[in-house]
């Protein structure tokens, strides 16, 4: 399945319960839509946040925030991830 990365920019009142509060909401709504949110990165200084998640499409990933919270990404792209030869059988604790 694809995998995407989602960009929140300047989300007020930005802090890590907040962000741990709406991660929470999308995994409950994920299975809804297909999609498996894993991780997620923030900075409160800035408000952005970015979500990564696995979904058959990037409308699939925003309909579960939007569901979810109604904290919709102002960007969403769909990345690869690359392991180093040797790391490759490493699991990633998802």
């Amino acid at each position: 399945m694809p995998l995407f990365m989602d960009h929140h920019k300047g989300v007020e009142g930005l802090s890590a319960e907040a962000v741990a509060e709406a991660h929470k909401k999308d995994l409950e709504t994920q299975d809804e839509y297909g999609v498996k949110y894993h991780r997620y990165w923030y900075n409160e200084e800035t408000g952005e946040v970015f979500c990564l998640a696995e979904a058959p499409n990037k409308e699939a990933a925003e309909a579960v925030h939007r569901e979810a919270h109604g904290l919709v990404a102002d960007e969403i792209i769909e990345v690869r991830e690359l392991l180093p030869k040797r790391m490759a059988t490493v699991p990633l604790g998802f």
